[in-house]
């Protein structure tokens, strides 16, 4: 099978390795820029990632989109209609669902161990300097990034949305430019979330952590269980307690416990592995086009309601991050 990667720069790494170890024929490698070609680095900006993706989609390519699979709703539905209409497949790069202690957690959901939801928590505690902007202009811009909720911590939202029931009735956020006035979007974000089965989200993300990333967690509460997942990039479980009593809570600490170079995480391989699985046997890929767009979109009501002191209804009609630019310029 065929393989071609478009954008070289931070994440691109995981990208070729995970092709590799998926013995896929490489057959292209693509950047504007040559010399990010020389080390093989990132996907392109965020931005680009709708335009791109609908270009390759008209050419019959099937896709691996990282995240978030676009800035703006309307251009996530253009995806998904247009693969749709194609027959061709689209996954969205969310690959901490992948990690061992996910996929734990996720077994759990599925066997309503948990019983009744009643909240769950997402923390990402992690620090941005001013290098990490200004290695590629685009950061933390409106038209292009978005800001720590959008880029950093939109795996966290992914994963706390899909554990707590996908379906949202409404959210209430808040975001600041605390440390980094440098760029437009927000360095820390936070926001309360009700679900429509009526179990609650908090989230909380950061670039402001000083002077290292801290930690990535996610917590969820139940009436029968309570589950923490913590480390760089939630593959560590630390908490396991559940009134069913099956498994030991040790023995799960010890068994689903990884400890990734960095905060990418082992994911990418096995998504890989799921999509090239996905191509053969005609079935969707396990995070399809779709739940790239819903975390998207609560990353986007997060930042509505931010922008309007105000509670927002989802789902929303349509949003994009260039409706918040100057936001945060009477700070500076």
């Amino acid at each position: 099978m065929r393989y071609a990667l478009i954008g070289c720069g931070r994440i691109s790494y995981n990208h070729i390795a995970a092709a590799m170890s998926n013995e896929l024929d490489i057959v292209a490698v693509c950047d504007i820029i040559e010399e990010n070609m020389n080390h093989v680095a990132i996907a392109t900006e965020s931005g680009k990632h709708a335009m791109i993706a609908l270009d390759c989609l008209d050419y019959g390519c099937n896709l691996i989109i990282e995240k978030p699979i676009a800035l703006s709703l309307e251009d996530a539905d253009k995806i998904i209609k247009k693969a749709e209409e194609k027959g061709l497949k689209v996954c969205v790069n969310h690959q901490n669902r992948f990690n061992k202690s996910i996929q734990k957690i996720r077994d759990a959901i599925n066997k309503n161990r948990f019983g009744r939801l009643f909240y769950g928590t997402a923390h990402v505690r992690w620090y941005r300097d001013h290098e990490y902007y200004d290695r590629a202009s685009w950061r933390g811009t409106w038209a292009q990034d978005g800001g720590a909720l959008m880029n950093q911590c939109i795996h966290n939202i992914d994963l706390l949305r899909w554990m707590m029931g996908d379906d949202i009735d409404e959210v209430v956020g808040m975001t600041d430019r605390l440390r980094h006035d440098y760029i437009e979007a927000e360095d820390m974000g936070i926001a309360l979330v009700r679900f429509k089965n009526g179990a609650y989200g908090i989230i909380e993300g950061t670039t402001d952590v000083y002077p290292r990333n801290l930690e990535e967690t996610l917590y969820i509460f139940g009436e029968r269980g309570t589950v923490k997942v913590g480390g760089v990039s939630v593959n560590r479980i630390e908490e396991w307690i559940f009134s069913d009593m099956l498994d030991d809570p040790e023995d799960v600490k010890m068994e689903f416990h990884e400890n990734p170079p960095n905060v990418y995480g082992y994911g990418h391989t096995p998504l890989y592995r799921d999509v090239i699985e996905a191509i053969r046997d005609n079935r969707a890929p396990y995070i399809d086009a779709r739940a790239g767009k819903r975390a998207l979109e609560l990353v986007l009501a997060i930042y509505m309601s931010a922008a309007s002191g105000k509670v927002v209804k989802l789902p929303l009609k349509n949003c994009s991050t260039n409706e918040f630019v100057g936001l945060f310029d009477s700070l500076k």
